[in-house]
Formats: structure tokens, C-alpha cells, sequence
């Protein structure tokens, strides 16, 4: 039959009288269809998370397709970013708890504290292009064989410290083998499975400091010329050493350099220059890192030091600070960027790190930034708040109420803190292959 002609069988019609039968058809396979969904339902999607979760699954299945693309082309593969991403729910949880650690310091122990909500502790840190693996504590004390580490600073570095011995307590026990000074300022610790040596240095400063006093001058005392000895004198025990301030720059204080006074932040009737704290921080990181290089040198020794700075952890007091309901927050922050002061002192940290880099032998003197500000400042619910003090609402709800809003629960988002200084030490450690940390 040739295309276009008739049918014989329907001669005097078109091809298109089957159309007709179109909506019979049909009438007859709706009867089918149906029975079809009543013996097998079609199975919905289950109901969406909550804002925040939702957010991370979306966020999540993007990484997922940008990973695939990234492994097909790995020459195009940015390096990782640890600092830049979101905060993503996180059933598992942390490693340890308040109660079985038994370093964390009275003030940070939310839970035991009575501290009644917990989704604090079901986030975790995920960067914009890359993943942030769980800390592994084994995988630290390998890495660590043999080493000293060191945190020096102010009651950040101290906080960071505690909530690392923490995690690598859930595998091996720490022996404490000194401590010394107000509020144990000054400790050590010793894990003698891996030989690895774990201390805290208070020094708010770095560098030379007289502390106020209810007895003394009502401000600090900064000799920016001269490193503090409380730290420095150890140097050539410690192979990698994590230096922590910022928080007591913003105290009252008089500046001394050399035989002279450069100057004060907020020190009204001693007859001195107000020059704020700014590039007061910033001459005080210069002079640590430089010591530290020039001490080393002097070592001869040929593995180095290895040094990190961790960048300033904004605070998150909503009013004023000894009122209830300073820092009432219960979840992370979708977005945020370090702005004013937050920012500025984040700059200073980061612009000496790569000044003292491109000065000192980067081989011999690894000078690395911890850069934490953006991903703390979009954590206000992870400080303790009133919980510093235990069930302090047992008595119903008092009209003022001490808050702390700096220092954070352990555990608590300060544990991600640790988890990005292990993947920075892999890298050092892959960096020079064959070469352990120090």
C-alpha cells in the first residue's frame, strides 16, 4: 500500500478515525490504573526537615554533583578550603561528653552544668568544596610520635587545649605530670602510648605582660619588645606550638617599648596617649614570631618548630553581659561574615602569619593560621551562657545573671577547632613525606 492511500478496509475514511476511539480507550484503562494504586501505593517523600537541616541536605546534594564533576577533571580540583562552608546537622554527635573527660574546666562543662538543651552538639562544620574528616585521635598521636605540643595564650588557647585531650582521651589517657600557678595556668600532660607531650602556656600577651590586680594598677602592663619568658624559655622542648589571643587587648593597658612609653588604650589620668589596641596586637604577634624563628636558629637543630596561630573567636553577648539571656541563641547562624572589630583583628593575625612566611625559612619554620573567626562567629549557641555556674536557675529566674559568651561548652563547636589543626598537620606531614610533625 502506498503512503497517503486509504485503507480498503475502511474505504471512504481517513487514517485518523482511530482518534475517535481515543476517550473509550481510555475510560476502559482508568478501571486498570486505579486497581494499579490501590495494590501498590506510591510511597511520598518524607516530610522536610527543619529550616537549617533542609538547608544542608540542598547544600549537600550540591557537593555531591560539583565532587562527581571535580573527580572526572582532578587537575581542576581546587585545594581544600577548611574555613569557608556552613554548619550542618550532625547526628552522631561529638566523642565525648562532660561527664568521662576530666580536663574540661568547671566554667565550659555545659552539660554537667545542667545546660537543658543539646542540639548544640549535633552540628558539624562542613566547607564550601571539600569535606572536613571526624577527628581521629589515633591518627593525631601517630602524627605526633614522639612530639611536644604546645598551646600558648589566653584562655582560648586554654579552651582549645582541653577540648583536644578530650578527644584523644576517648583513646588513650592522658597522665598529668605538672601544673603550677593560679587556676593551673601552666600544665603538661603525657600520653605514654605514642610518647607525645600535650602542655598549656598562660600568656594573654605573648609577649612580656603585668596583669592587673585588685592590689595593683587597675590596667596591663605590654612590653611589645620582649617576648614572655613563662613560654619562651621552653622553645627548644616544643615541636609545634599553637599560639591563641586577642580577647585581653581589649582590656585597659599601658604600652612599653624599649625605655618608653608608646602609649595606653583607655587609661584616663595617667597623662598617656590613646593609641587603642590594634597595632598594639600587631606588634606583639610580630615579636613572638620573630622570637620564635630567631630562638630556633639558634637551636642548630635541624627539624625546626612548626608554628599555628589560631585567629580570634568573636564573643556573642546580646546586652549587657551580667544580664540572663546574654547570649540565648540555640542554633547556628546560615550566614554570617566577620565585620568590625571581629574582622579587624582577624586581619592583623592573618596579614603577620604571612609576613613572618615570606621572611623566615617556610621549610625549616611551618607558619600556618587556624583561621576560625568566620566559622565561630556563626556559632552564638555554643557558649555556655549562664551555665558557667551550675543550675543556675534551680531557684527560678534571677534578675541578673553572669553570663559567659567568649569560651565555649565542651564538648561543643571549639572540637571542630581541633579537627581542622589534624587535617593541617596531614598536610605538613604530606608535604615532606617520610617526615613526622617537628
Amino acid at each position: 500500500m502506498k503512503m497517503g492511500s486509504t485503507n480498503p478496509l475502511f474505504k471512504g475514511q481517513s487514517l485518523s478515525f482511530p482518534k475517535k476511539l481515543f476517550p473509550f480507550a481510555l475510560y476502559a484503562l482508568l478501571p486498570l490504573a486505579l486497581l494499579r494504586l490501590y495494590l501498590y501505593p506510591l510511597r511520598l517523600p518524607p516530610p522536610p526537615p527543619d529550616s537549617h537541616l533542609l538547608q544542608s541536605t540542598i547544600t549537600s546534594s550540591s557537593h555531591s554533583s560539583s565532587s562527581e564533576s571535580e573527580e572526572e577533571k582532578p587537575n581542576e580540583t581546587p585545594p581544600c578550603d577548611y574555613f569557608n562552608g556552613k554548619w550542618i546537622r550532625d547526628t552522631r554527635g561529638p566523642l565525648y561528653n562532660g561527664t568521662t573527660c576530666g580536663t574540661i574546666k568547671e566554667g565550659q562543662n555545659c552539660i554537667r552544668h545542667g545546660r537543658p538543651d543539646t542540639s548544640y552538639l549535633y552540628w558539624r562544620w562542613k566547607p564550601a568544596h571539600c569535606n572536613l574528616p571526624r577527628f581521629e585521635p589515633i591518627s593525631f598521636l601517630q602524627l605526633l610520635n614522639h612530639k611536644h605540643v604546645a598551646f600558648v595564650g589566653d584562655s582560648m588557647a586554654r579552651n582549645q587545649l582541653e577540648s583536644l585531650l578530650c578527644m584523644l582521651s576517648t583513646v588513650s589517657t592522658p597522665n598529668l605530670v605538672y601544673r603550677n600557678g593560679e587556676d593551673n595556668k601552666f600544665r603538661k600532660w603525657h600520653f605514654a602510648s605514642h610518647n607525645v607531650t600535650i602542655s598549656v602556656y598562660w600568656s594573654p600577651f605573648l609577649v612580656k605582660g603585668v596583669e592587673k590586680s585588685s592590689t595593683g594598677p587597675d590596667h596591663n602592663k605590654l612590653y611589645l619588645d620582649l617576648v614572655d619568658e613563662t613560654w619562651a624559655k621552653d622553645l627548644n622542648q616544643i615541636d609545634l606550638i599553637v599560639l591563641s589571643i586577642g580577647h585581653w587587648f581589649l582590656h585597659p593597658a599601658v604600652y612599653h617599648e624599649g625605655d618608653s612609653v608608646l602609649g595606653c588604650h583607655y587609661c584616663p589620668g595617667l597623662n598617656h596617649t590613646e593609641i587603642g589596641f590594634y597595632e598594639v596586637l600587631r606588634k606583639a604577634l610580630r615579636t613572638t614570631l620573630k622570637g620564635i624563628v630567631e630562638r630556633r636558629s639558634l637551636d642548630n637543630r635541624d627539624d625546626g618548630i612548626k608554628v599555628t596561630v589560631t585567629t580570634f573567636s568573636p564573643a556573642h553577648f546580646e546586652g549587657e553581659w551580667d544580664k540572663f539571656g546574654a547570649c540565648p541563641k540555640t542554633e547556628p547562624l546560615l550566614e554570617k561574615e566577620p565585620e568590625g572589630m571581629d574582622y579587624d583583628m582577624r586581619k592583623i593575625e592573618v596579614e603577620e602569619v604571612e609576613a613572618a612566611r615570606a621572611n623566615y625559612n617556610a621549610r625549616k619554620f611551618g607558619l600556618e593560621v587556624l583561621d576560625v573567626t568566620k566559622l565561630a562567629l556563626m556559632r552564638p549557641d555554643g557558649h555556655p551562657g549562664a551555665y558557667m555556674y551550675p543550675f543556675p536557675f534551680a531557684d527560678g529566674v534571677k534578675e541578673r545573671v553572669q553570663n559567659d559568651c567568649v569560651h565555649w561548652c565542651l564538648p561543643g563547636p571549639i572540637d571542630t577547632w581541633n579537627e581542622i589543626f589534624l587535617q593541617m598537620i596531614r598536610n605538613w606531614n604530606n608535604d615532606h613525606p617520610g617526615e613526622v610533625i617537628g
